[in-house]
């Protein structure tokens, strides 16, 4: 990811303003052409907006013109945007006009349209969040479906990668009527979004996601199943009734084995194969959710525990059902596993296993040849 905004990206920026601007030196962007290599994705932003800061003249007017005339020339485009964005949101903010900040919303609702300004919209949402609300409440009934989903996945509380905004963790419901208008927009970009922007409310107030999916279920269109079963991913997960219950899950009575291990111990690389049982003990028909989790252990020796969706089953009365899974160990860019003392729990809605544990080895370590037979956790 680091490479996205690579000298090539930083030189292509460059060559678009001089197109556009042919008075202008561009020394600064012309030495981050040469400073990004070896740096993070974020450091590289920063980088080139800084370069940006220095090279255009002072004002936000210069870099509002900048910005609206650089989108003319056709070599313009994709990651390099990201920073121009960043830059024309830094000039808003330095001006501190109000009428400034709107125009730098503006400017970003055209960028966006190349690239995504969800990352740099956080900034101007940091300074005035009930301003930029506004404008971004308006961006929902846009035209172009990138604009609609700026509206959804820049106000997000927990949009990955970018800023944090405290006023919206602390304020759950103020992006409810962005969300209410993109549930069931034309486009699939916009109405995920907005699934995951409910997702992320239910770490801040389960009860108001699924008021706001009450909501959604009571005025459907053909995709709101889907979208609601992605935005209450999080609360099924955690066997919240409410959730549960929207989405059809029902039965008392549940019962879930301890999961059985095909072996205790699990090769740096390797995979850990399980099973379980699930029963419906009720004296009615349950449709079930099941789940895993697996219990990670982090770098300090604790337990982190993450849980994937495994499969829905209807059981009938007293109706017992075997899932299975094997879960990998491969490395992956996004998780960094550590040899220990790890354990998996199987649950159906939200009802949870006794946990079974296993070891995962270090690189330098082998499974032993005797410990691959089946074993209870």
């Amino acid at each position: 990811m680091d490479e996205l905004i690579d000298p090539r990206a930083v030189r292509g920026l460059r060559e678009s303003l001089r197109a556009v601007a042919p008075g202008l030196p561009l020394r600064a962007l012309a030495d981050a052409e040469r400073a990004v290599p070896g740096r993070r994705l974020r450091e590289r932003v920063d980088i080139v907006r800084d370069a940006l800061r220095e090279d255009v003249p002072a004002g936000f007017a210069a870099a509002r013109r900048v910005a609206v005339d650089v989108q003319t020339v056709p070599r313009f485009g994709g990651w390099m945007i990201w920073p121009l964005s960043e830059f024309v949101a830094a000039r808003a903010l330095e001006s501190g006009s109000a009428l400034d900040f709107d125009a730098a919303m503006d400017a970003l609702a055209q960028l966006t349209i190349g690239l995504s300004s969800e990352f740099a919209v956080r900034n101007l949402l940091i300074a005035r969040p009930e301003r930029a609300l506004a404008t971004m409440r308006g961006w929902t009934g846009h035209e172009n479906e990138h604009v609609r989903r700026l509206a959804t996945e820049g106000s997000r509380a927990y949009l990955p990668w970018a800023r944090r905004v405290p006023w919206l963790i602390a304020h759950p419901g103020a992006t409810r009527e962005i969300i209410d208008a993109t549930y069931r927009d034309a486009a699939e970009y916009v109405r995920r979004s907005a699934a995951n922007h409910l997702n992320d409310l239910s770490r801040v107030d389960p009860a108001f996601v699924v008021s706001v999916g009450r909501g959604w279920h009571a005025d459907p269109d053909a995709n709101t199943p889907r979208v609601l079963r992605h935005g209450l991913r999080t609360l099924v997960k955690k066997g919240d009734p409410g959730a549960l219950s929207l989405l059809g899950y029902t039965g008392d009575g549940l019962r879930v084995s301890r999961p059985r291990l095909s072996r205790s111990t699990v090769s740096a690389g390797g995979a850990v194969e399980f099973s379980a049982t699930v029963t419906n003990g009720g004296g009615v028909a349950a449709t079930v959710a099941i789940d895993y989790s697996i219990g990670f252990v982090r770098a300090n020796g604790t337990l982190s525990p993450k849980t994937f969706k495994l499969a829905s089953r209807t059981l009938a009365p007293g109706e017992s059902v075997v899932v299975a899974k094997t879960h990998s160990f491969r490395p992956i860019t996004t998780r960094t596993y550590y040899p220990g003392r790890h354990h998996v729990t199987v649950q159906a809605n939200g009802i949870a296993s006794p946990p079974a544990e296993f070891t995962l080895l270090g690189d330098d370590a082998a499974t032993p040849a005797d410990d691959r037979r089946g074993v209870d956790g």
